[in-house]
């Protein structure tokens, strides 16, 4: 299998550091609003590499991170903190804000077919780890404390912001970095925050810990290298995320995790996604363009569709979302799942001939190095179109199909019909009635219950949508 590496911008051959295990972590949601379907993009393309190192014979440990706070609005030090901002714009406590919208998140994810993490961690819930990385730091000099936080000093590590961008700090502008405040005591305009003290303008933060340098929360950044380090050590395999923490977020990654342990490289392979669009514009909740999974409901499309068309395009390359592009996904994904349901009627095995047993081998050969050649899903699914074409017999046609859908995760061979238990019918139809009399609080109580017992529920224009949740296996 190769795959485009980030660090290195080239398409190297993957070999795990401990084969056949796999460690692999993924930048997760800040979940201070509503998960759009430019998130999706990002965790279906997760998702196919998981799926696809798990055919490949790999045991893949995801982990996928919380970012519950500590996310600051800008990328650097400046601004509040998103989970304050989601609290203020949506009318209730950060700690509120950031189950609600974690809950959503997975929810869209659910309804996208991407696989649930092996470990969901939450910020909030390893500030000890996150202490215990700001600690070593200082005590190996890469950090220093100020009287408003504790800041990495990239003066330290010369290899600083070349990861990525191929420059080192001496042949960066001071200008990329403009957002430092007057007043703050940073030795370095590019020096980050690893964990901020709750005075200045943060002094009435609500979310904060006791720490050695007294109250405060972390950065947003120290975050996943301390959680990524946890659950997979000090070096793991595969690290992924948006094309917008090339700049930052992985650099500072990078920089905190190596100075701490001394070994490099902290990551093997880095994975980053290209943008979804909207006319030619990054799909983002500060824009206000975005379109999220019960929009595409309320359209009439399924969820899956637009995983369909997430996989038309490969992932390193630009795609622009229209409703057309939507609807015309949509109509292939009704072809594909009516042609597979077509080819149930015919169980019966024939002695196939040798060029026909040839023709199977070389679709399975096919689709397996369009996958294999840096995750090449448009290709892996012209594969499918050519099996339907063929004429090999359809048993065999259904077979490919079934394998092949294990990593596309389209559910071809599936019914699209499920019967729902009465009981969850029940708490729905309840929870729609609290909303009515806007009781949210009451109704957002029993969608955790709905939730518990394995199925979701999507509000749209045409009343609810109750779907069997996937799992992880």
């Amino acid at each position: 299998m190769r795959l485009y590496n980030s660090l290195s911008k080239e398409i190297e051959e993957f070999v795990p550091l401990n084969p056949p295990k796999v460690g692999m972590y993924a930048c997760g949601m800040t979940v201070y609003d509503y998960a759009h379907i430019g998130h999706g993009r990002k965790y279906v393309g997760d998702d196919i590499l998981r799926r696809t190192l798990v055919v490949f014979g790999y045991n893949v440990t995801h982990i996928q991170n919380v970012t519950d706070v500590g996310h600051l609005v800008s990328d650097a030090d400046e601004g509040e903190d998103k989970l304050e901002k989601g609290a203020k714009k949506h009318g209730k406590t950060v700690w509120e804000v950031a189950k609600y919208f974690e809950n959503h998140f997975f929810v869209t994810m659910d309804s996208l077919n991407v696989l649930r993490p092996s470990v969901i961690c939450r910020a909030t819930e390893h500030i000890a780890q996150q202490i215990e990385l700001v600690l070593k730091l200082i005590e190996k000099k890469y950090a220093y404390v100020t009287p408003e936080a504790v800041y990495f000093d990239v003066e330290k590590f010369p290899e600083y912001g070349k990861a990525f961008a191929g420059q080192t700090l001496t042949e960066k502008k001071t200008a990329v970095r403009s957002e430092v405040q007057t007043g703050i005591h940073k030795k370095n305009p590019a020096d980050f925050a690893l964990w901020f003290k709750r005075v200045g303008r943060f002094e009435n933060h609500v979310m904060y810990w006791e720490s050695p340098w007294g109250e405060g929360f972390p950065g947003w950044h120290v975050e996943c290298s301390a959680m990524s380090m946890k659950y997979l050590g000090e070096q793991f395999d595969i690290h992924t995320g948006g094309e917008d923490h090339l700049t930052v977020h992985h650099p500072n990654e990078i920089a905190q995790s190596e100075a701490a342990t001394g070994k490099h490289p902290f990551v093997k392979y880095w994975v980053h996604h290209a943008f979804l669009k909207v006319d030619n514009k990054k799909m983002s909740k500060s824009l206000g363009n975005f379109v999220t999974i019960e929009d595409v409901i309320e359209k009439g499309h399924s969820p899956l569709a637009l995983r369909y068309l997430f996989l038309t395009a490969h992932y390193r390359d630009p795609l622009n979302f229209t409703w057309d592009s939507l609807g015309a996904a949509q109509v292939a994904l009704d072809k594909l799942k009516n042609a597979t349901n077509s080819l149930k009627g015919d169980p019966v095995r024939q002695n196939l001939s040798s060029e026909k047993l040839t023709k199977i081998d070389g679709f399975r050969t096919e689709f397996r190095d369009s996958l294999a050649n840096d995750l090449s899903t448009p290709k892996a699914l012209a594969v499918v179109w050519k099996v339907f074409k063929s004429n090999i017999p359809n048993a065999d046609k259904f077979d490919l199909i079934e394998e092949f859908d294990e990593v596309l995760g389209l559910n071809l061979t599936e019914r699209t019909v499920i019967n729902i238990p009465a009981e969850i019918s029940e708490l729905a139809q309840k929870r729609e009635t609290l909303r009515k009399e806007s009781k949210y609080n009451e109704a957002d109580a029993l969608r955790a219950q709905i939730e518990e017992k394995g199925y979701s529920v999507i509000d749209t224009a045409n009343g609810i949508r109750i779907s069997a949740r996937n799992k992880a296996t």
